[in-house]
């Protein structure tokens, strides 16, 4: 990891921010194809006028499930010390009926395979068996939350590995989906690091530390399918989540970034999110533009964990 503290405490909360701004830009323009979307220099928190938002109701600078989620998972590690998944579930269920951790404590944009999660939580069924494992029950649920968990962790690389997944299994249980995360959390821990190319290292590491015939190898391999060039549709499926981030990441710095993959059109706030999540942490929280700072709304949310994040690293606030 970095050892230079004030680029830490700047990707570290670039990436947070990052995904949440991610999130809350991508809102208004979800569900469209991407040719019915602005140009991608129009692309802002308050779409063009006359363009026909999703979730209209909401006010610009809003972050969806995706960021609820991501803060649960943070609050949960932060409280607890560790990923305890039965914690981690019980947030998550809180968020859902109560509004925990949801700006203004408005809940929207839930997932088909996370509700079923969570009616399975609240059911009694523990939280590592709660989500559905089928091969359908592959969206980007489990993915789209995941970063603060590279944030948090300072252990090896199995462990954060084998904690990627196990978060994963609360709501979405397919290796596929746990492969996804991952990957993601590895990809993360080398930008964070600074090696020169992230996402083969990566993928190096992962192939390292896992057996040619597990599953999670299986759907690397099968699935995933890292060694090809990025490209990506923008759409819910987790694999297809995961190689749309690598693709909007190469079009430029934060802004150019999250643009790209909100321009991809369909489930445009996770993309985004996702996106916006690695471009943070690659560019610094410096690299954000300050109007959408300022448009983000939920600040009472998340700069309190985002402290905590920063002191328990040793980064000065």
């Amino acid at each position: 990891m970095t050892t230079n503290p004030i680029l830490l405490r700047d990707r570290v909360a670039g990436g947070l921010v990052g995904l949440l701004v991610g999130d809350a830009l991508g809102v208004p323009f979800e569900f469209h194809p991407p040719e019915a979307l602005p140009p991608a220099d129009r692309i802002e928190m308050t779409p063009p006028e006359g363009f026909r938002r999703a979730h209209a109701s909401v006010p610009p600078g809003t972050w969806s499930d995706d960021g609820a989620q991501a803060l649960c998972l943070l609050a949960s590690l932060l409280d607890r010390g560790q990923l305890d998944l039965e914690d981690f579930g019980r947030r998550l269920v809180d968020w859902y009926d109560s509004g925990y951790m949801a700006v203004g404590g408005v809940v929207f944009d839930i997932g088909i395979t996370t509700s079923r999660a969570l009616r399975a939580l609240r059911d009694g069924v523990p939280a590592e068996l709660a989500g559905p494992s089928g091969d359908r029950d592959n969206g980007n649920g489990s993915l789209m939350r995941v970063l603060p968990l590279a944030l948090w962790h300072r252990g090896t690389d199995a462990e954060l590995i084998d904690l990627a997944c196990s978060q994963s299994k609360v709501s979405h249980g397919h290796p596929r989906s746990q492969a996804c995360c991952a990957l993601y959390c590895l990809w993360a821990r080398r930008i964070l690091q600074g090696e020169p190319n992230p996402w083969r290292d990566a993928v190096s590491t992962l192939r390292g530390l896992c057996d040619d015939d597990s599953p999670l190898m299986r759907e690397l391999e099968g699935a995933i399918r890292p060694d090809e060039p990025p490209s990506g549709r923008g759409t819910g499926y987790v694999v297809d989540c995961l190689r749309s981030a690598r693709l909007a990441l190469e079009a430029g710095p934060f802004e150019e970034a999250v643009r790209a993959a909100v321009a991809l059109g369909h489930d445009t706030d996770t993309t985004a999110c996702v996106a916006g999540g690695l471009a943070g942490l690659r560019d610094g929280l410096s690299a954000i533009p300050p109007r959408w700072l300022d448009a983000l709304r939920g600040k009472e949310l998340y700069e309190p964990l985002l402290a905590r994040l920063l002191d328990r690293l040793g980064a000065p606030a």
